[in-house]
């Protein structure tokens, strides 16, 4: 199968290149942001790579308060 988009660096990334970088595809081909995470969604189904959620960045564990958060209170 042939891709119709251009990869960002040129090659298509491995599976953990794709998973760790936000953007797998050139910017420059794209003339809105929103075709451009439509076609980084589809990079991705094709990869087999699963879609960033917008709490990924977020840890599931409690955390305590930070000192700096104590001393506040």
């Amino acid at each position: 199968m042939d891709w119709k988009y251009r990869w960002k660096n040129g090659y298509r990334p491995s599976r953990d290149e794709a998973a760790k970088n936000p953007h797998l595809l050139d910017e420059s081909q794209f003339e809105t942001e929103q075709d451009r995470q439509l076609a980084e969604e589809a990079a991705r189904k094709h990869l087999g790579i699963p879609a960033p959620t917008l709490d990924e960045e977020k840890s599931i564990l409690p955390h305590a308060a930070s000192p700096n958060e104590k001393a506040q209170k």
